[in-house]
């Protein structure tokens, strides 16, 4: 008996096993979704050069400001004799349409053409100056006085304050004002330099007497001429000579009564003699000198 109830039993078990086994079969499986870690596959790229950043913009300077200034013939055929001259017109004289420049008057000597500053390197030395940018741009003329031997040749000092400084004004872009007005010249030019500078202080602020040969009878003129300026419009003066020159004595003289009336002046007395090999040895010195005078005048670049 113990017997079949231990095979009963057993077999119970195992249809008991057998149920739970199919049961487990039949069960849907449950599977739990995986999570990637998405890693970018490696490209293969052609190295690319670094952008060059764009520059600043900054402003371009004019091509003018590289090229020199130009001289140009003129010629008043109002006066008698026709009143000739050559003017020196500054680097963008052209471009800069809107632009007044100062006006330096440079005169001859005797015997020579208004062309005699040009040839000793006047002009050269003043594009050097504007073009390095040591001075403002400023107009020069070069006025001629061929005709000094010649009846007609005193009146070349009338012709230039009265015809030829107005007409300069009129048909140039000139400061029109004694401070931007300068005169000077070497030899009978300084003379009249002299006379025109002291007799009409109200056209020019600056004279330039280089080796002076004071004019028939202005010697005993000056000190009344000195007398009637007014101590506001006293000009500023430079005065320079060789120590072998014949006019020495004379230009002492002059400098002598600077001093007397309180004139501000320079005076530089040099080795050399009444020469075109004097002054173009100190052409340079007077062209500085000159442009010197109107370092506090502004201008647009």
């Amino acid at each position: 008996m113990r017997r079949m109830k231990t095979r009963q039993a057993t077999k119970r078990i195992l249809v008991l096993l057998t149920l739970l086994a199919g049961m487990t079969a039949c069960s849907p499986s449950i599977q739990s979704t995986p999570t990637f870690t998405s890693i970018p596959p490696t490209a293969s790229r052609t190295p690319q050069p670094t952008p060059t950043p764009s520059p600043v913009p900054t402003s371009t300077p004019r091509a003018c400001l590289t090229q020199p200034g130009r001289v140009d013939e003129g010629k008043l055929d109002s006066t008698s004799p026709p009143q000739e001259f050559l003017i020196y017109l500054p680097p963008c004289y052209e471009e800069k349409t809107d632009q007044h420049y100062p006006v330096l008057y440079l005169l001859h000597g005797q015997t020579y053409r208004d062309d005699q500053w040009i040839r000793l390197g006047a002009v050269d030395i003043i594009d050097n100056l504007i073009l390095s940018g040591e001075s403002i741009p400023f107009i020069t003329v070069f006025p001629d006085d061929r005709y000094w031997n010649l009846p007609a040749g005193p009146g070349f000092g009338q012709r230039l304050v009265d015809i030829l400084v107005p007409y300069i004004d009129e048909s140039y872009r000139s400061i029109p004002d004694r401070n931007h007005r300068s005169i000077g010249g070497m030899s009978r030019g300084a003379g009249w330099a002299l006379r025109l500078g002291l007799t009409r202080w109200d056209l020019f602020a600056t004279i330039g007497l280089h080796s002076l040969a004071v004019l028939q009878r202005d010697a005993s003129r000056i000190p009344n001429w000195l007398m009637d300026i007014p101590a506001s419009s006293r000009p500023r003066v430079f005065m320079d000579i060789g120590d072998n020159d014949p006019e020495l004595t004379m230009a002492k003289l002059v400098e002598a009564q600077f001093n007397e009336h309180g004139v501000s002046h320079e005076w530089h007395l040099y080795s050399g003699a009444h020469t075109e090999e004097y002054w173009g040895a100190h052409v340079e010195e007077y062209i500085r000198w000159y442009a010197e005078g109107w370092n506090n005048t502004t201008f647009d670049p």
